[in-house]
């Protein structure tokens, strides 16, 4: 099996919910869709406060090259568009009240496109990186480098989290063909499905569709190792190709996109269906009945939890995301986006509460960056002022995995030392 240097070994905790089929949730009377559900500029509102709005009507006009369209999830009325917080920040939400005929606005399908109608349909649908990143796929399809190869980031190395697996299991001819769609709007033929050694029983469920449909599509079962579905660290173990630093992965040829995006691809170009809705796992040691649900856009989280069970006594974390990556927060009441990959809520035995210490110069954090980077450094550079030293030891190439903070004996903030040395950075005009 294949993988990459360095990375560590969190307990999984999938079996919460990897045997939760997918079941659709309910949608409350009241969403409030966020008009920023993706990396770069927020949408620019298209309705306004009275209007009468269909499933799939856009609700948010994407504002320059790196942005995206939003659409409605539900048919109803406007009655607001107001700032209010997300998962990582504020942004305007526009309010709508559901009225639950779900009267929907969908393109024409696409019979035999050509690369351009595959990328204008995925730009026309508002799709992005789904796996939480939310950079608009329309834009990674459109490389200045010459791509050779594409691969499906089906790793999925965040504990908890299910819903990508899930739909390996029960969309698997979907997911391949959406897969192949991207793949014939970069002008080739066949892509690669990077998988864990833990979902080796969906890699063969994948390979049997592919051959049953036609499908040029290879699996390649990487050891069960975080992050495995870090962009360059899966390029690697795929490949073997490095992604310098600095350079994207088209610059060695390769581009990645996740499951969940090349699922909304292929309803995008078979059924003219917009980015509306996803898969979303709700788990964790504070969960009543972890589960997989179809959830619209601009559902509350409070409500999620609700159908599962409510917040316990022993729930003490929720986070958005996943537990090495995802955005603690206050409360639910936020909205579920296009990117919300999963909703924990975690007990006190799932979540290390202990006070930080000094660093005791073990070199764990060295030894476990997949980055091959000097967190310790980092953390001390940044501590002291010194953003020039932090910018010398790399903080600009951290992908704040969190595996240092994960080994760390002294409980070192590290990811939030990046976060802010990359901040700083910015402000004085380093790298970007």
């Amino acid at each position: 099996m294949e993988t990459f240097p360095h990375g560590i070994h969190p307990k999984g905790n999938k079996e919460r919910s990897a045997n939760a089929a997918v079941s659709e949730f309910s949608t409350p009377e009241i969403v409030a869709v966020p008009l920023s559900q993706h990396a770069g500029k927020a949408a620019i509102a298209a309705v306004s406060k009275g209007d009468y709005v269909k499933v799939g009507q856009k609700l948010g006009e994407a504002d320059g090259a790196i942005s995206a369209a939003v659409f409605s999830s539900v048919s109803g009325e406007v009655t607001a568009i107001e700032k209010r917080p997300t998962a990582t920040g504020h942004c305007e939400h526009v309010i709508i009240k559901n009225d639950g005929k779900y009267d929907e606005e969908k393109l024409a399908p696409l019979k035999n496109p050509a690369p351009e109608q595959i990328v204008r349909r995925i730009a026309d649908c508002g799709i992005v990186g789904m796996g939480g990143a939310g950079f608009p796929t329309a834009v990674k399809l459109a490389p200045r480098d010459k791509v050779d190869t594409l691969i499906i980031n089906a790793a999925e190395c965040e504990p908890y989290l299910t819903c990508d697996y899930r739909i390996l299991k029960e969309y698997p001819r979907e997911f391949l063909l959406g897969a192949r769609y991207i793949a014939a709007a970069l002008g080739l033929e066949n892509f690669f499905v990077g998988l864990e050694a833990n979902k080796a029983d969906a890699a063969e469920l994948l390979e049997k569709t592919a051959s049953d449909n036609g499908i040029s599509a290879k699996t390649v079962l990487c050891h069960t190792k975080y992050p495995q579905g870090a962009e360059k660290q899966l390029i690697y173990a795929v490949t073997k190709r490095k992604v310098r630093v600095g350079k994207l992965p088209s610059n060695v040829g390769v581009i990645v996109c996740n499951v969940h995006t090349a699922l909304s691809v292929f309803y995008a170009v078979e059924e003219g269906e917009k980015s509306y809705k996803r898969i979303v796992t709700v788990s964790g040691g504070g969960v009543k009945t972890p589960a997989n649900f179809w959830i619209r856009t601009g559902t509350p989280v409070s409500t999620v939890l609700d159908a599962c069970g409510g917040i316990g006594d022993d729930a003490v974390k929720l986070l958005i995301g996943g537990p090495m990556m995802g955005f603690a927060q206050s409360n639910g009441d936020i909205s579920v986006t296009k990117t919300t990959s999963g909703i924990l809520l975690l007990t006190a035995d799932e979540v290390n509460s202990e006070q930080s210490g000094p660093c005791i110069n073990c070199a764990s954090c060295v030894k476990a960056c997949p980055m091959k980077l000097m967190p310790v450094y980092i953390d001390a550079c940044i501590l002291s002022g010194d953003v020039s030293g932090a910018e010398k030891y790399g903080a600009m190439n951290c992908i704040e995995c969190g595996s240092c903070a994960f080994v760390c004996p002294a409980r070192r903030p590290l990811v939030q030392s990046m976060r802010l040395a990359k901040k700083k950075i910015r402000e004085k005009g380093g790298k970007r």
